[in-house]
């Protein structure tokens, strides 16, 4: 059976539609959220081990460092939805969630927090599991990226 290209189009349309806007929601809902307390403590266990962002929390403090982090956030989900008049502007926000997401994901390399040790083989302890999710993130962000250069309506 063969799909007709106009219900063919659509879904890839309501698709990317789809990934785009959540991309966008996840960065800007999660961004807003590292201005609370509570996230701060939640990011402490990753970025206290990760050899990046250690310094920068030398540097900054932890209040500071999770407020850039949630403005960085907030402005790539910003970037991202502003697609249907700024289709470069978009893929460079795509393009730096990818750089977002790259780097969460480096954080199950560098936080013990993020695996259970206990048990022979490693498995991902409820972190670990946290932050695996970003590899379909990562994905979705080169998707809407090279969708975003291609600049049609």
């Amino acid at each position: 059976m063969r799909i007709p290209s106009t219900v063919d189009k659509g879904l890839q349309s309501t698709g990317f539609s789809t990934i785009r806007y959540g991309l966008a929601l996840n960065l800007l809902s999660i961004g807003r959220l590292k201005f609370e307390s509570y996230e701060v403590e939640n990011i402490r266990p990753l970025v206290t081990a990760s050899p990046v962002f250690s310094r920068l929390l030398t540097e900054l403090g932890e209040q500071k460092l999770a407020k850039v982090i949630g403005v960085t956030e907030m402005i790539t989900g910003s970037l991202i939805a502003a697609r249907p008049f700024a289709p470069k502007a978009s893929a460079l926000g795509s393009l730096g969630a990818a750089g977002i997401f790259a780097t969460t994901l480096s954080f199950l390399a560098t936080t013990p927090e993020a695996w259970q040790e206990r048990r022979g083989e490693p498995k991902l302890s409820l972190a670990g599991q946290f932050l695996v999710k970003d590899i379909v993130l990562l994905g979705a962000s080169l998707l809407t990226a090279a969708e975003a250069l291609r600049g049609q309506p």
